[in-house]
């Protein structure tokens, strides 16, 4: 691309099967300027999503401007990560049969996080996926579970303390147990109530001998202090607050920077 056809603008969308969220970023600022968050309810999911998406891009003409980088991120409960020294390309499928259900016909991928000496393998949404090269042509894509794991590593670099963070999403959330840039857990859980929220955070607690007294548990995504998720947290669970998104320079909300941490960091 010569220097007269770039636009200087990125693109990021989050996809999952709940909508999608999609920010545009000024490449030579490295800021976000365009944030939007579109939820697909209840009477919509009967229909088929790339029809959903294609009445997202009707409403939202952002979406179909010129830009010099297009990212998609798939958001789902469907990933692992595994050390390199235990990485085979060719056994994708092996890796993720531990803790979701596979099919011959599914199709696996992973982004390698060479930094951290892991890969994270997982299932994207493959007619989504189709949806966007007939929209764009070309993209790159990845697993938002990457963007979140890396960025809370590089956050945790001389941080010798144990920490927990729980990221919020509407059907299901992810643990992660960060030390000074290595990963003690990860793990995905699916929830309804306020009580298998907990249930999950205390037993994987239990697991890594992390006392409720003691270590510190901070929580990102969709969640704000008066959720009755938050509230559950904060009784078992002495050293709780939300995620600290005060340094972040942009014009959009603390609930925005905390619930599009992933998107906003891709």
């Amino acid at each position: 691309m010569s220097i007269t056809d770039k636009t200087y603008k990125k693109l990021a969308i989050q996809v999952s099967l709940n909508g999608l969220s999609f920010c545009v970023f000024d490449t030579l600022s490295g800021k976000p300027v365009v944030l939007h968050n579109i939820h697909f309810d209840s009477f919509q999911r009967s229909a088929k999503i790339e029809d959903l998406f294609a009445s997202v891009f009707r409403e939202h003409p952002e979406l179909s401007h010129k830009y010099d980088e297009i990212e998609i991120l798939h958001s789902n409960n469907l990933s692992t990560f595994v050390p390199t020294a235990l990485f085979d390309e060719e056994f994708l499928g092996s890796y993720l049969q531990y803790n979701t259900k596979v099919f011959e016909t599914d199709f696996f991928t992973f982004d390698a996080l060479d930094k951290y000496e892991m890969n994270n393998v997982y299932i994207p949404y493959v007619n989504m996926n189709n949806f966007f090269i007939d929209q764009y042509g070309s993209f790159e894509y990845k697993h938002a579970n990457s963007v979140l794991v890396s960025k809370l590593l590089d956050l945790s670099k001389n941080n010798e303390e144990r920490k927990m963070f729980v990221h919020v999403s509407e059907s299901h959330f992810e643990i992660i147990v960060v030390q000074n840039q290595k990963l003690h857990l990860f793990n995905s859980f699916e929830y309804k109530t306020p009580e298998d929220f907990i249930y999950y955070i205390l037993f994987t607690a239990e697991q890594l001998q992390l006392n409720p007294e003691n270590f510190k548990l901070e929580l990102l995504g969709a969640i704000v202090e008066t959720d009755a998720f938050y509230q559950i947290a904060y009784k078992y669970i002495r050293n709780i607050s939300l995620f600290n998104v005060s340094d972040f320079t942009n014009n959009f909300t603390e609930k925005e920077n905390r619930e599009h941490f992933i998107l906003l960091h891709s």
